[in-house]
């Protein structure tokens, strides 16, 4: 038991959704230049500006006699080429470049099974907190093995809590934590005998467990998303900050520079302050945090900063800078704000991208596999106008992968909210493909299933991407297919909503779907889980098989080989 605890005072930056974002992007502002509003472009954000930042930070910090913390809120996998085409190697090297000393895990850490965690978890200098993730029945046989990992502080089922750190802070205990969202089976591919656990109940017995041990400061990392966060602070005591992630709040009111307003930095709720650091490596969040003596947040100070570049661009590729005078005028007003930093980018983190990951994927952005004559639409549900025109051509590059791949397969089917973008007329890249259009690295596979379910999954992602019925998870789950098709009558009762369900053999044409039949079908791993109404899919005999095909390879591989499509041109010479 730890007694006569002390005040203890520190500063923490944070960051979170990260996503692969190394780079910096191109930001469009909105400002307001003697009473003329003009719109310029900056590059915004990305690694190596983060990494000058910090050290700034941390150098007022430990002068001024301050502790300093960097952590991170989870979901730093997936979103750029520098996942596509790296996986998780890219991610840990450059975050153990940055500096932080700790990261709680994300949803998106586990697009693709426990596999890829365990190896980051090789690879990286700092803790991985998931506090709510049960290890306790991990089957001893994987190759992936995640049970007694040292940098993984995991959930302790004997005492129902998470394992903490515990920094000394002016020599006095904090104790930092972390939790993610409980329904990650429902998100995620976590593997099955490694489930998460409520994370509210994990958060009370903790800080219940972490003040029985005399340790009054606490700190929790948070990747439950920001209302969540609001509500177990509403019912959990004792933190004194939640750190959070997933939802992508930009906390803090931008406003006068035409972005987001989403909330003000640091909400306090029940005695615990709530910060977010919007996404995608373009904020660097900090604060400063003084506990009294008995655990209460005395003093809480900070703020979202933004990182940009000096130059005022006319375009989003940031070729043109804009009227002089009015540059001067708007540099001015960007170097007085006080949610704006201009910094450099750091010399030594900027240069390991550029010596070991930025040649890769520039040749990827150049390399062009077809040109497009006109727009692609992609819509998640049809509308007056139709549906997606991309999605079908994505769940038809399946079907041609599997069947390549010596699989005898009858159909494909994917989710809306695996396609992320329309196409537009022009070069089509490999780079736009892997990095915009199906950024998310999914493998594909094949299952062997009864009609009868065939209809049961289509129709349980409708009714979920369209609240009918259910209350769904959002239009993401709106199901596009290859070689069959369908309608869906939404009047109809629960389970005989599918009607007029056929399917494609070139020997016999559209025929409709026998229901005790057993066909062969394709989707992303993401749907052979049954995520988001996709249950009929669980219903497929045996387990299936996944292959070491994402979405991206299978659409890259589709183009290039010269898909029979109106839109789709071969590339010029």
């Amino acid at each position: 038991m730890i007694k006569n605890n002390k005040p203890a005072k520190l500063t923490l930056a944070h960051i979170n959704d990260t996503h692969s974002y190394f780079e910096p992007q191109s930001l469009q502002l909105t400002l307001d230049i003697d009473g003329e509003k003009i719109s310029p472009y900056v590059s915004n954000g990305g690694f190596a500006r983060i990494a000058t930042r910090v050290k700034q930070l941390k150098y007022e910090a430990l002068k001024n006699k301050r502790y300093f913390l960097f952590v991170h809120a989870g979901d730093c996998f997936q979103g750029t080429l520098y996942f596509s085409l790296f996986k998780g190697q890219a991610n840990s090297d450059m975050l153990n470049a940055l500096g932080i000393d700790m990261m709680a895990i994300g949803n998106h850490e586990l697009d693709m099974g426990n596999a890829p965690v365990a190896a980051f978890l090789e690879r990286i200098k700092f803790p991985m907190l998931a506090g709510n993730w049960d290890l306790s029945n991990e089957i001893p046989t994987k190759n992936h093995h995640l049970k007694r990992r040292h940098n993984l502080l995991a959930y302790q089922p004997e005492l129902q809590t998470a394992h903490w750190l515990t920094r000394y802070v002016d020599d006095e205990p904090v104790a930092i934590f972390g939790v993610s969202i409980d329904k990650m089976s429902d998100i995620a591919n976590v593997d099955a005998d490694t489930p998460f656990v409520n994370a509210f109940e994990t958060v009370k017995n903790t800080v219940r467990a972490i003040n029985k041990s005399g340790i009054n400061k606490i700190i929790l990392l948070s990747h439950l998303g920001f209302e969540s966060d609001c509500e177990l602070a509403k019912v959990v005591s004792g933190i004194g900050l939640i750190v959070g992630g997933h939802t992508h709040t930009l906390q803090g009111d931008f406003s006068h520079l035409g972005l987001s307003n989403d909330a003000e930095y640091g909400v306090y709720i029940n005695g615990a302050y709530i910060v977010q650091a919007g996404c995608h490596a373009q904020a660097l969040g900090h604060c400063e945090i003084d506990f009294a003596a008995d655990g209460r947040v005395l003093s809480f100070k900070g703020k979202n900063e933004l990182l940009m570049g000096r130059r005022l661009c006319a375009d989003k590729f940031l070729t043109s800078t804009i009227d002089q005078h009015l540059h001067q005028k708007g540099s001015e007003i960007l170097q007085h704000d006080n949610k704006v930093i201009v910094c450099k980018k750091d010399i030594q983190l900027q240069s390991l991208l550029l010596d070991k990951y930025i040649p890769e994927v520039r040749q990827l952005q150049s390399t062009v596999i077809s040109r497009i004559d006109r727009d692609l639409r992609h819509v998640r549900l049809p509308d007056q106008e139709g549906g997606s025109e991309i999605a079908p051509l994505v769940a038809q590059s399946f079907f041609y992968m599997m069947n390549k791949s010596g699989y005898q397969v009858d159909f494909a089917i994917h989710n809306a909210g695996g396609v992320r973008s329309s196409l537009y007329q022009g070069n089509l890249s490999e780079a736009d493909i892997a990095g915009k259009l199906l950024p998310f690295v999914v493998p594909i596979g094949i299952y062997h299933i009864k009609g009868r379910y065939i209809a049961q999954a289509l129709e349980g992602a409708i009714n979920n991407a369209t609240n009918n019925g259910v209350i769904g998870t959002g239009s993401g789950s709106y199901p596009y297919t290859h070689n069959l098709k369908f309608k869906y009558d939404s009047e109809l009762p629960l389970g005989k909503r599918i009607t007029e369900l056929k399917i494609y053999a070139k020997q016999t044409g559209w025929r409709e779907v026998d229901y005790e039949a057993t066909y062969c079908g394709s989707s992303s791993a993401y749907t052979m889980k049954g995520k988001e109404g996709y249950d009929g899919l669980l219903q497929m005999e045996g387990e299936g098989v996944i292959s070491e095909h994402s979405m991206a390879d299978c659409f890259i591989d589709f183009i290039k080989s010269g898909v029979d499509h109106i839109a789709f041109k071969p590339p010029e010479s």
